[in-house]
């Protein structure tokens, strides 16, 4: 028996059990006590006097006792004492709900519904978001549609929360349409939905509609919400707004203060670096008072997207004198650096020492910086013999990897071969048809070429438009190629014409100049 296993362990300890109240209300009151301050071993000693004095079964205090494991991260016993319950209230319930959503035990959170609703009991505006958490976290979105039908019967949709879970789980799930339909029906909206909303635009690559909403948000003069800050960040980068990264930096130290606050601090390396401004992240990771393996990571990233791969090596080395043990994710970082740096001798080692000095078996992703590595180099072959010896199945990343490094160097054999795999993986990629499609004309092979447009049409795949953006009095403009729907594109490409012609007659003047000389 679970009791009989409690007592074992006070007993066994190296302290006595304290002379407290038999009083069922105050054993009740420490123990809500003990779960807010999370004090395991103060909550066992209570556990153990309640068992003792023959309280159980007492409703109330087992509820405490669930309550009590589950703030001490001690589900396994909080679930124990929750079987062991002859009356479980929905209080109990709804605890436990909560408990495997905030594990990510999404699964163990649904699997209680049945049961629930078979005990005669009825959600409340407290069960529901748990169960549309749940079903957030794993995409399940007709679970969380049918559970959206079930709150309109109930009529619990006046509760803010649950709207809040509404439309966090639709924006989770993809259904942003729905998620907008449901924000605009709400009568009031708290930070938490303003942000759903805008993590949601965020997630999907909608960056413009995801700044837009976070200016209406601050419009409605709203607290700034430290969860929305990096996905308004992240929406920054993505769409190169530098502008408002940096007003959002700003309120971020009037209101809230990053420096503490590694998940914002990080964002705003990113944000900063993706701009182009790398001397601002450098300064950001400096100020940050709380830099873990991730802040690392995305400062060395960001070196070796900037070409300085010699300084990421640098800063991996620092990371490493202060004693901090690197994972998968740094290890990436510093890999690609090499990469995009040309570091072939210095990839090599750090890949080689993956497994020699940190004991990591290396995976999908640093397999395919090896291979981009060595392919920028123009060691096809021997990319393609790294790809040989790897345990697991090669993923696309791997000959996407391979394939680019044959379209620059002009390699069609090896070409063929890993164009060949991806359209196994990926058949809908046009991407590969038309790296492809370019390593044939580089060799005059146009037989090729006409098959790959053959195959492209066949498949019905097309190149996604490239897109711009500039910002214009304050506003931010998207550009398509190919795009002559906008009004004033006309005027646009005329002005480029003009643009072009001058700087052809410059480059005639100055190379006329240089004869002279």
């Amino acid at each position: 028996m679970y009791t009989c296993s409690i007592i074992r362990q006070i007993r066994g300890g190296p302290w006595q059990m304290p002379s407290w109240s038999t009083s069922a209300t105050v054993l009740s009151s420490l123990l809500r006590r003990f779960a807010a301050a999370a004090a395991l071993r103060l909550g066992k000693q209570a556990h153990a006097r309640v068992i003792v004095l023959g309280l159980l079964p007492h409703s109330t205090l087992e509820t405490d006792l669930v309550l009590m494991y589950a703030r001490c991260s001690q589900l396994l016993f909080a679930r124990q004492v929750f079987d062991e319950m002859p009356r479980r209230s929905l209080h109990s319930w709804n605890i436990l709900l909560s408990s495997y959503n905030q594990t990510s035990q999404f699964h163990h959170a649904l699997s209680l519904l049945g049961p629930l609703l078979a005990a005669g009991l009825r959600p409340d505006h407290f069960t529901f978001p748990s169960l549309l958490k749940a079903s957030a976290g794993l995409a399940f979105l007709s679970t969380g549609a049918a559970l959206h039908s079930w709150v309109i019967r109930l009529a619990l949709d006046v509760h803010l929360i649950v709207c809040g879970s509404l439309v966090d789980m639709y924006c989770k799930c993809g259904r942003l349409f729905d998620a907008l339909k449901l924000f605009d029906e709400m009568p009031e909206r708290d930070a938490v939905v303003w942000n759903a909303m805008i993590s949601g635009f965020a997630k999907v690559g909608l960056f413009l509609e995801a700044l837009e909403f976070f200016r209406k948000s601050q419009k409605e003069e709203l607290n700034m919400d430290w969860m929305a800050v990096p996905s308004v960040l992240s929406a920054c980068s993505q769409s190169g707004d530098l502008r408002r990264g940096k007003e959002v930096h700003g309120r971020v130290i009037r209101c809230l203060g990053f420096e503490s606050d590694a998940a914002i601090g990080n964002s705003l390396i990113v944000m900063y670096s993706e701009c182009g401004y790398l001397d601002a992240a450098c300064r950001v990771f400096e100020k940050m008072l709380i830099q873990n393996l991730v802040t690392w990571s995305v400062l060395i990233a960001s070196y070796g997207v900037h070409g300085r791969g010699r300084e990421a090596l640098r800063l991996f080395e620092e990371m490493i004198a202060q004693r901090l043990e690197p994972n998968c994710i740094v290890l990436t970082s510093v890999l690609s650096s090499c990469s995009h740096s040309g570091l072939v001798e210095d990839g090599r080692a750090v890949f080689d020492s993956m497994s020699r000095e940190y004991g990591l078996k290396p995976s999908i992703e640093h397999y395919a910086c090896m291979v981009d590595l060595l392919g920028r180099h123009g060691s096809i072959e021997e990319a393609l013999e790294l790809i040989g010896t790897m345990e697991m199945e090669p993923a696309a990343s791997i000959w996407g990897a391979l394939l680019g490094a044959c379209q620059v160097h002009g390699d069609v054999e090896i070409g063929e071969m890993a164009a060949a795999k991806l359209f196994e993986c990926e058949p809908e990629n046009c991407s590969n048809f038309a790296a492809l499609c370019s390593i044939y004309e580089r060799a005059g092979n146009w037989n090729g070429v006409a098959e790959m447009r053959r195959k492209m049409r066949e498949f019905g795949v097309g190149k996604t438009p490239g897109c711009s953006w500039i910002e214009v009095k304050g506003k931010m403009i998207g550009f398509y190629q190919g795009d002559v729907c906008c009004p004033d594109s006309k005027r646009m490409l005329k002005e480029l014409k003009r643009l072009i012609r001058s700087v052809t007659v410059l480059a005639i003047s100055l190379s006329h100049s240089c004869v002279n000389l």
